[in-house]
């Protein structure tokens, strides 16, 4: 049976092996120019999660107020194979 490669995490032989790899891929002078291209990137994937998250929890806030304001609305029937009521023939 065979184990998954990082199933432990990774300690520092595989970091230093990680670390190697980089600098034989990308060389030593680039390598600060990606880890600062790939902070800003985290930064701004950051920033963009937790705005579309505040956006989430406003309109969650306002369906909550929209129902506590009108307690005695009939639910609706969402039912996708129900077939519309049809007033009058």
């Amino acid at each position: 049976m065979t184990q998954p490669l990082f199933i432990g995490g990774l300690g520092p032989p595989e970091l230093l092996l990680i670390a190697g790899v980089l600098i034989l891929l990308f060389g030593a002078s680039k390598l600060p120019k990606l880890a600062r291209s790939m902070g800003t990137a985290t930064g701004e994937f950051k920033k963009g999660r937790e705005e579309v998250e505040d956006e989430l929890e406003e309109m969650r806030e306002g369906d909550d107020e929209a129902v506590e304001t009108d307690p005695e609305r009939e639910p609706v029937e969402t039912d996708p194979d129900r077939e519309p009521e049809r007033s009058g023939t």
